[in-house]
């Protein structure tokens, strides 16, 4: 997950330099649906999703919708390894909502102080190598942290026992609809390069219709917040893609900052003693 999550930091560089974001949305989604609609429909995943639909639609809102939009406008000002860098504290915000509407994933002190390291180390990366004139975007991330935090927390709590990909059909399709008007009027005028094409597929089918059903499998497996630990290592992707394809500045303040996310990552996903007993009283999702 962290491979592939860490990719599309990349390819939405590339795309947004000759798509506008709300076509890159679309055709994103566009893309996955085609994929995971049909088997959703095969497999009889969709009926089930009917008397749950409120909690699809906030889903797709806080997980798809609005992040993938905000994503795509701030990576036309800022660089995608900063990207990457910035959603790195998801985990943090992921424990502050536990800590607030509670649940059985509740942080101990040593996983606390391992989040806190990792976020003290993206501070650092904003502090600085960003610019006063990127903070907008820097802002734009910060809703994309938040949306990501929120959406695991719907599935475990309010989607446990629905069918994943059924709930990853819906949340594209209606994504998809919802962007059609604005993506399909901003097409440009002629076909876009060799490498936005190829961008735009592999962001559908690898870094959406396959990294969505991994997510919820990852989901099941251990946890809501602990799920959102991969973002910590998806920097270390973007990181290395912008600087060796896109010649993106390594500063050091990034060096630094990735320093410290990595070392609060291996403090916060160090499993404990009794850890084993947590995880068994996890809700189960549905295979």
């Amino acid at each position: 997950m962290a491979l592939i999550w860490g990719i599309p930091y990349f390819l939405i560089k590339l795309a947004v330099a000759e798509l506008t974001p709300a076509t890159l949305v679309f055709l994103r989604t566009t893309v996955a649906g085609l994929i995971l609609v049909p088997l959703a429909i095969q497999r009889g995943d969709v009926r089930p999703l009917f008397r749950r639909w409120r909690w699809i639609v906030a889903y797709t809102i806080v997980e798809v919708a609005g992040p993938w939009i905000l994503l795509s406008d701030a990576e036309r000002r800022i660089s995608s390894s900063l990207a990457g860098l910035l959603i790195a504290g998801v985990p943090l915000v992921a424990a502050l909502l536990v800590w607030l509407i509670g649940g059985d994933d509740r942080p101990d002190a040593r996983r606390v102080l391992g989040l806190v390291v990792g976020f003290v180390g993206v501070a650092l990366v904003v502090g600085v190598d960003v610019a006063t004139d990127d903070l907008l975007a820097v802002g734009e991330v910060g809703l994309v942290v938040i949306g990501y935090a929120i959406g695991p927390m719907i599935v475990a709590r309010r989607l446990s026992s629905a069918p994943a990909v059924g709930v990853v059909a819906a949340s594209l399709a209606l994504t998809a609809v919802a962007y059609a008007p604005f993506g399909i009027a901003q097409l440009p005028a002629g076909l876009p390069s060799a490498h936005v094409t190829l961008s735009v597929a592999v962001l559908g089918v690898i870094c959406t219709a396959v990294a969505f059903l991994l997510f919820f499998a990852l989901i099941s497996e251990v946890g809501p917040a602990r799920a959102t630990i991969i973002t910590y290592f998806n920097p270390a992707v973007a990181l290395a893609l912008g600087v060796v394809l896109l010649s993106e500045p390594f500063t050091a303040g990034i060096a630094i900052g990735f320093a410290l996310i990595a070392a609060g990552s291996f403090v916060a996903t160090r499993r404990g003693r009794g850890m084993r007993g947590a995880d068994a009283a996890l809700p189960e999702a549905a295979p």
